[in-house]
């Protein structure tokens, strides 16, 4: 089992930008991908961002690829999600995700509770 923490979420005015964190309580990070989805009320869930375990390998929805940086430190066994020039359609619960596997592409086993991100227009 592994527990995730997000944080960083919270009220930006749009154009602003925020940092989402992700801690994971697992000793084995280093070997195991991550990623980020976001859900808006009404909304399916989508697949925003993804590192693989060694950050050789990442990807980012088209949709915000120009603004949205994913990145993880393993030895804090922390992954990020840089958002810059935020929207009012990048509001949502965002929710990090972790695999048993070191690539990105598969299923994500464990979930965190979720940061809410606000943007005012």
């Amino acid at each position: 089992q592994v527990q995730l923490v997000e944080s960083g979420g919270g009220l930006v005015q749009a154009g602003g930008s925020l940092r989402l964190s992700c801690v994971a309580s697992r000793r084995t990070f280093s070997r195991n991908a991550m990623g980020w989805f976001r859900q808006s009320p009404g909304k399916e869930r989508e697949f925003v961002a993804a590192i693989s375990a060694e950050s050789d390998s990442t990807y980012v929805a088209a949709s915000v690829k120009e603004r949205l940086t994913i990145s993880r430190d393993n030895g804090k066994a922390t992954m990020y999600l840089q958002m810059n020039r935020l929207k009012p359609v990048d509001e949502a619960d965002y929710y990090c995700a972790y695999r048993d596997g070191s690539t990105w592409r598969g299923i994500f086993e464990y979930w965190g509770q979720g940061t809410q991100v606000t943007v005012s227009a």
